[in-house]
């Protein structure tokens, strides 16, 4: 482990196999919080290369609890954060909406790193318990048509170092590997990245593994679409750029999209949100990611038509069904 150590703090990259070692070694915490908190630190100073996101990745998804959901039918939408905007739960929302238009969704998230409220934060306050269980994972996505996976309670290396980048704060190359790894191998993914570079990575590896797919980024730099400006989306088809008006959508501004203080400030949003209380620019931004997502599993949609199904999904309570019963198989 000091070698690789050593290795990234010479900022030299590592090979495939010495950033699996490297994972492997930090999931069994043969690593002191010192230490990973420089293996983190060593990736702010440069990007991840390719061959080291391929061997971060092979190590977790090796190590990684795999719950066997739907034959892989189904969709996870799962961004990297990191975007510093501080956005209220956009893709959490969306997943719910996603799973009005009825078709099935294993979100894979985690708690907050760098944004006051995090996918799994807003769920958790919600009254959602978190399990790695299949037969409740299962039951959830049977009744409901969804389920939501806490990254740590799949992946022995994210509960190593979560506290790590709880302390640090900022984001790092396991906001880049979040998506990557969803345990339940979803055949449809549509994710938010925080830089063009690192869409073109994910629609490389997904394109390799022949997965349906979007990946999109705001222009202005936000994971998502955010209305705010022209949207790149990575697709099998290639890249594209999508404004508001193409999605038959206004424009926002940043404001429109503020998440608030405190978690109990973004469930407040969420609760709008799902009961179609909020704001037209937030559900908008909803309403346009959700349509991206919902394009993604029904390929032969146009844009339009899927924002037309992301709408009704909210308007017609759709979104907020699923949201209560999810919530009534807690108990």
């Amino acid at each position: 482990m000091k070698y690789l150590l050593n290795k990234l703090l010479e900022s030299q990259t590592l090979t495939r196999t010495e950033a699996f070692d490297l994972m492997h070694g930090i999931a069994a915490e043969k690593l002191n919080h010192a230490q990973m908190a420089a293996v983190l630190a060593s990736f702010i100073m440069r990007s991840i290369s390719l061959d080291e996101l391929l061997g971060f990745r092979e190590a977790l998804l090796e190590l990684a609890i795999k719950p066997e959901l739907n034959n892989g039918d189904i969709i996870d939408l799962c961004g990297t954060g990191g975007d510093g905007k501080n956005t209220f739960n956009i893709s959490t929302l969306s997943a719910f909406v996603v799973a009005g238009a009825g078709i099935p969704v294993a979100k894979h998230g985690n708690y907050g790193v760098s944004s006051t409220s995090g996918s799994s934060n807003v769920m958790e306050h919600l009254g959602y318990r978190f399990s790695n269980e299949e037969d409740k994972l299962k039951r959830e996505l049977g009744e409901a048509g969804i389920c939501f996976m806490h990254a740590p309670l799949f992946h022995p290396a994210l509960k190593a170092v979560g506290p790590v980048r709880k302390e640090l704060g900022i984001k790092s190359f396991f906001n880049i590997l979040g998506p990557l790894v969803n345990p339940a191998l979803p055949n449809y993914q549509a994710s938010g990245v925080f830089n063009l570079e690192t869409g073109r990575i994910y629609s490389y590896l997904l394109q390799k593994e022949n997965k349906q797919f979007r990946v999109v980024h705001s222009l202005d730099g936000y994971d998502e679409i955010s209305l705010t400006a022209d949207t790149r989306i990575f697709s099998p088809l290639g890249e594209s750029v999508v404004s508001a008006e193409d999605l038959g959508l206004p424009s926002n501004n940043a404001e429109d999209l503020f998440g608030g203080d405190s978690i109990e400030d973004a469930a407040t949003i969420f609760m709008k949100v799902i009961q179609n209380q909020a704001s037209p620019q937030q559900k908008n931004a909803v309403v346009a990611n959700s349509a991206i997502a919902i394009q993604c599993y029904r390929n032969e949609l146009s844009l339009k038509n899927a924002v037309q199904q992301a709408t009704e999904s909210i308007e017609e309570g759709k979104a907020n069904q699923i949201f209560q019963k999810l919530i009534k198989l807690q108990s």
